[in-house]
């Protein structure tokens, strides 16, 4: 019989390859921290199903080669939307 984490793990797994998302998404999505995502996925999931894991593997792996360009675009968007106030506050 399972336990709940590996239960969890799994879960977060099936999760992570239907919406190709990421470990932060993920933990909103089911009320966890983003640690609990990470260690489940990383320790747990790989010996529950090594395919499953190795699926999300490469998920996370794009993910970490790309966050520096959603890290850039989230900047770029705070700073027009205060751009933005600046305008608005000055007419």
């Amino acid at each position: 019989m399972k336990s709940n984490l590996e239960e969890r793990a799994v879960r977060l797994g099936e999760y992570i390859s239907e919406h190709k998302s990421t470990v932060r998404d993920t933990a909103k999505v089911f009320g966890i921290s983003k640690s609990t995502v990470h260690k489940d996925i990383t320790t747990i999931l790989p010996r529950m199903n090594s395919g499953l894991y190795r699926e999300v593997r490469e998920i996370l792996d794009k993910n970490k080669e790309e966050r520096h360009l959603r890290g850039g675009e989230a900047t770029r968007k705070k700073y027009m939307i205060l751009l933005c106030d600046r305008k608005h506050d000055n007419t």
